[in-house]
């Protein structure tokens, strides 16, 4: 199971980890991150079928580096309060290092340069510096 969705409901961060778990006994490691709204909320926006698209193609690259029996990313978009979970990345793999590497490229690319902008009270908000870095790395990996 390797799904993408891109959604406005909230997500079950614990449905979607006994999902992957139920993928039979080879299952040794799932390794998740889920994402929360802090300090202020924020408008999500993404192009429709676009963001889906190039979140596949890249789970689709992880897939072939890791040996990965499968993963669940959820990236939500609209008007979100603080607290409310915003994305979930999960992994299941038969040894934690690739289940571990997987959740972390992925999460990378979703914080530069998945298809969604963000915009809080102060304005449109920009990638930083180190999430830029940290997704550089992959690249050499």
């Amino acid at each position: 199971m390797f799904e993408v969705r891109v959604t406005a409901e909230p997500f079950d961060s614990a449905h979607e980890q006994a999902r992957l778990a139920a993928l039979g006994p080879d299952v040794g490691a799932l390794v998740g991150f889920t994402g929360l709204v802090r300090d202020h909320p924020l408008l999500i926006e993404h192009y429709p079928g676009m963001a889906e698209r190039a979140i596949r193609r890249v789970l689709d690259e992880v897939c072939t580096r890791r040996a990965l029996l499968g993963a669940i990313v959820i990236h939500r978009f609209g008007q979100l309060a603080v607290g409310e979970p915003i994305v979930l990345v999960m992994t299941a793999a038969r040894h934690r290092a690739h289940a571990f590497a997987a959740a972390w490229q992925l999460m990378d690319y979703l914080k530069t340069e998945a298809p969604f902008w963000k915009k809080a009270p102060t304005g449109w908000v920009e990638a930083r510096a180190a999430d830029e870095r940290a997704r550089a790395a992959w690249t050499a990996r």
